[in-house]
């Protein structure tokens, strides 16, 4: 299985993006798992055009785009993309999008195909904290989670591919009263844990991981 592993760059007034920083880490071969990554600029339209053009060099079997949350305490594989963009902050190119549709042609919203609670499952047993998420927001993340699932939906059809947000790491927090994070080194483990259980489960396990809020 070949893997596309995304990770934006540093937004919002950040010196870093966890994404990016832990995903520079993330091993070249996990298992039976070639992985090959893609840094992406925080940034509507463009970001979905770097991942699209990576696919169509690499021809992945999967993608997994990660992303930062600060303020998450865990890491969250996103289960739906939502067709819209609704920017609460500018983008890195000064882009603040409101109310508008990524796609006219898209669906309303497309769900992961990545087993999001197999993925989950990973990762609590290599130790780190995890949670499906059923919100990916409404800034560059979705848009970019969106974007993919929108291309595999129109362009392959056997590909898989999802969206995971990760926590601040902790040299973001110095300054940041009261806010969670985890190591870079927790993040990278994370990550290739679910990258195993992307490799490991052709279809999602069933078990409790809903919200009620």
């Amino acid at each position: 299985m070949k893997l596309l592993l995304t990770a934006f760059d540093p937004f919002g007034g950040e010196p870093v993006n966890p994404a990016l920083e832990a995903v520079k880490k993330v091993a070249d071969k996990i298992g039976d798992v070639e992985v090959v990554k893609q840094e992406v600029p925080t940034v509507f339209g463009k970001s979905i055009k770097t991942v699209q053009e990576a696919i169509k060099r690499e021809k992945p079997d999967a993608v997994l785009c990660i992303g930062q949350a600060g303020g998450r305490y865990d890491l969250t594989p996103e289960r739906v993309a939502i067709n819209l963009d609704d920017a609460r902050i500018k983008d890195n190119e000064g882009n603040q999008p409101l109310d508008k549709k990524i796609f006219e042609d898209g669906d309303t919203a497309y769900f992961a195909s990545l087993p999001v609670k197999a993925m989950v499952a990973e990762i609590r047993k290599a130790g780190v904290p995890a949670s499906v998420s059923y919100t990916a927001g409404t800034f560059v993340c979705n848009h970019l989670m969106y974007g993919v699932l929108y291309t595999i939906a129109k362009e392959y059809p056997g590909m898989i591919g999802g969206f995971m947000h990760v926590p601040y790491i902790t040299e973001q927090i110095i300054d940041k009263k009261n806010m969670p994070s985890l190591t870079t080194e927790q993040i990278v483990t994370g990550i290739e844990a679910a990258i195993k259980a992307i490799a490991e489960n052709g279809k999602d396990i069933s078990t409790v991981e809903g919200t009620t809020h």
